[in-house]
């Protein structure tokens, strides 16, 4: 069973009692316990009446004291406690159905699960969600939950998610929202489908759900070359990128004066899209959708000059390897650090997306295959660069089975992987 302890933690609460490995928690002071929000939500007070059923298939119950909201210490059998929730949902834009095949398995799952919204920040579309699912975000006021809308038309948000029923959803984002549910709303916008007229509508009907709607992201169509079979769409070009930002920057200008929050923010990939500057650090307030890449490119920016501080006497050559929407960006940075430390012997290389398309743009979507076939022969230095977004979470692999060793080996350098933080960049460069 899923709720089957894998390990009691040293020091923990839970370590001071008899609860063993293998020992399966059933309920949690008289509450059923089905996954790791329950577990969560019900561990929370400092008094608890845990039951378990033991190895001799015995009940077995195991009083507690704690410290309100600390963890009780126990590791089970699955992170969610649960089978995980895949996504039901066929959506037009989806990414993964525009991968090559060959990849990890891992990489063409679809998941659409509310605990991985809440636990991890995932964007779930509310469409696998049953009544008693609504029912114990209200009641356990689980905030926030990070929803992908695109659409607040029944037949639009059907259509570009594949399924019959457009409403339901919508209907449980209202609900949710009227229960004072904290929301992070996504808009993945597709030309021709969801943006001008119909972008406005979708703006005015979330913007009427209040305080609510914490936020939400604008994110321009990412299309790769992979696409056979799949619905026809086309890619932001100039012209919209620029309508679209300069009428989100409207509404925001809107909201920030009505509620102190402009609410409404585009990805960076508008802005770059329209040829346009990055806002200034204190737009994007307390960065509530960087995962949506709204704000990142500013967040890195801002990290990177607020560390340039203090003296530095040697560099070692080096390389930076990145998608092409960052070079720019990341070719000014080092401008800026050679005014102040002296000239630095770096070079920005824009990888060229092959194994996607070169309609894909950023830094995360950048494969090993390409950084090797485009880089071999190039001066590099004695150090390779590359932003740490380009590996799978955890390890050393990029999305094409590459690893960075193979990297390494093949351009005859060293590769360092830096963290997605301009501060990390800098010292990195600077041999810190």
């Amino acid at each position: 069973m899923m709720t089957t302890v894998k390990a009691v933690l040293p020091g923990s609460p839970a370590s001071k009692t008899k609860i063993s490995p293998g020992d399966v928690l059933r309920r949690i002071n008289g509450e059923k316990i089905g996954d790791v929000l329950d577990y969560k939500y019900y561990t929370y007070d400092s008094r608890l009446l845990l039951e378990f059923l033991g190895a001799d298939n015995k009940l077995r119950f195991v009083r507690l004291r704690k410290k309100e909201g600390e963890d009780i210490g126990l590791e089970f059998q699955s992170f969610l406690m649960d089978k995980q929730r895949s996504c039901r949902n066929k959506c037009i834009f989806c990414f993964i159905d525009q991968l090559p095949g060959g990849m990890r398995d891992t990489l063409y799952y679809k998941d659409d699960d509310l605990r991985l919204s809440f636990l991890q920040g995932n964007y779930i579309t509310l469409t696998n969600l049953s009544a008693r699912d609504t029912d114990r975000i209200m009641r356990m006021k689980i905030s926030p939950v990070n929803v992908s809308v695109h659409s607040m038309d029944p037949d639009i948000r059907a259509y570009m998610l594949g399924i019959k029923d457009g409403i339901t959803g919508i209907n449980t984002l209202k609900d949710l929202a009227a229960a004072g549910i904290t929301l992070n709303c996504q808009i993945v916008c597709c030309p021709g489908v969801n943006d001008g007229q119909e972008l406005q509508r979708t703006v005015r009907a979330l913007s009427a759900l209040g305080k609510g709607i914490n936020s939400v992201s604008v994110v321009p169509v990412g299309l790769t070359k992979h696409r056979e079979g799949l619905a026809q769409l086309r890619p932001f070009d100039r012209e919209l990128a620029l309508d679209t930002v300069s009428y989100i920057e409207s509404i925001g200008r809107k909201h920030l004066k009505k509620r102190g929050s402009s609410v409404f923010f585009c990805a960076d990939e508008m802005y770059i899209k329209a040829g346009l500057k990055l806002p200034p650090n204190e737009y994007y307030e307390d960065y509530p959708q960087l995962e949506n890449g709204v704000g990142m490119m500013r967040l890195f920016i801002t990290e990177f000059e607020k560390a340039l501080r203090g003296h530095a006497t040697s560099f070692s050559p080096f390389s930076i390897a990145t998608g092409e929407a960052a070079v720019e960006y990341l070719t000014n940075l080092l401008k800026t650090a050679s005014e102040k430390y002296g000239i630095l012997m770096g070079s920005v290389y824009a990888i060229r997306n092959e194994f996607f398309g070169d309609s894909v743009t950023v830094s995360g979507l950048v494969t090993g295959g390409d950084i090797i076939s485009q880089l071999k022969g190039r001066e590099l230095g004695k150090r390779l660069l590359i932003p740490q977004n380009m590996l799978r979470a955890g390890d050393d692999v990029f999305l094409d089975n590459v690893r960075v060793s193979d990297v390494s080996e093949k351009l005859g350098v060293p590769v360092r992987v830096v963290r997605q933080d301009g501060a990390d960049l800098l010292r990195v460069i600077l041999g810190e």
